[in-house]
């Protein structure tokens, strides 16, 4: 089995299920409040050891019950968590989220311990690059950290899957290292500068991308599905999503992201593998919480024999 390294956020998620998102200055009344443990880095580990990955997870946590409870909900779905970072004095990162009736969010992110996951904390986890063959990451960290994660990987040869979220001015530096970038549109505008509002923008998109040193562009577009281009291969394609209710959106991007790094090291194809991360997301959306809501392998396969 392929070693996986998520390098990335952990936060605990505080969520408030509303009948619609308010606007500013609106007080809402009634709404239902929960707890769930997140954060962009930390649902993309779960999602992958869920769907089967062997995977290791380097993340910073305050020495708070947040932080501290997240690692043994990490240890219960066998994520290796030797190097998870624990600060003192510093809390972990927090999310408050307001979902709406219609599954749409609106989500504030005190970063917290996640700032302080430093360039010099991944040399010290300098083996979990050596040994591994896809390392996933996102930007709820510094973007020093992430260009020296990126630096690593080209040092050992480990594929990169980059989930350039949430949106941020990223360098060339940073990105001639990446072999494959998930963008969702709003993501992929803010790097290219083109709105994307279908295939042909998408597609547009995908060649800035492209001349930026990257090999492999999936553009996520919700229940749309996502567009694939692939210089590789020369696969360029709409891959369409599955339709379902959705109760939750809020990891969908990185269930699919998740599910997609697994795909990839048992060795699917790529249209094959974003159809499997397409089903394990639309399983996600219909429950409430980020990783209470990560479907495993055997409930994604189900769900695609049937679909």
């Amino acid at each position: 089995m392929k070693k996986i390294l998520v390098v990335g956020s952990s936060n605990t998620d505080l969520i408030i299920k509303v009948s619609e998102i308010p606007r500013p200055g609106e007080t809402l009344l009634g709404g239902k409040f929960m707890t769930f443990p997140g954060g962009k880095g930390a649902n993309q580990a779960v999602a992958a050891a869920r769907a089967g990955g062997d995977v290791v997870f380097i993340a910073s946590v305050g020495e708070d019950a947040y932080g501290l409870n997240s690692i043994k909900e990490y240890k219960l779905d066998n994520i290796n968590t030797e190097d998870i970072k624990i600060c003192k004095g510093v809390p972990s990162g927090i999310a408050m989220i307001t979902i709406a009736d219609s599954g749409e969010n609106a989500i504030t992110v005190a970063s917290g311990a996640n700032e302080k996951l430093l360039p010099d904390d991944l040399d010290e986890a300098e083996e979990a690059f050596d040994e591994a063959d896809y390392m996933i990451i996102q930007l709820e960290t510094p973007l020093e950290t992430v260009e020296k994660a990126i630096s690593l990987c080209g040092e050992f040869n480990t594929t990169v899957i980059l989930n350039p979220a949430p949106a941020a001015a990223l360098s060339d530096v940073i990105l001639s290292g990446v072999d494959i970038i998930t963008p969702n549109e709003t993501e992929a505008e803010s790097l290219t500068g083109i709105k994307v509002e279908g295939e042909e923008d998408a597609g547009k998109a995908a060649e800035v991308l492209h001349q930026r040193g990257i090999g492999t562009v999936i553009i996520t577009m919700g229940s749309a599905g996502a567009f694939v281009s692939d210089k590789a291969s020369g696969l360029l394609k709409m891959i369409a999503g599955f339709s379902v209710s959705a109760e939750d959106t809020t990891a969908a991007g990185d269930v699919f992201n998740g599910q997609l790094v697994v795909a990839l090291s048992e060795g699917l194809s790529l249209e094959k593998a974003i159809r499997m991360s397409h089903a394990a997301a639309a399983l996600s959306v219909q429950k409430l919480g980020a990783q209470s809501s990560i479907p495993r392998r055997e409930e994604t396969d189900y769900f695609l024999e049937q679909n």
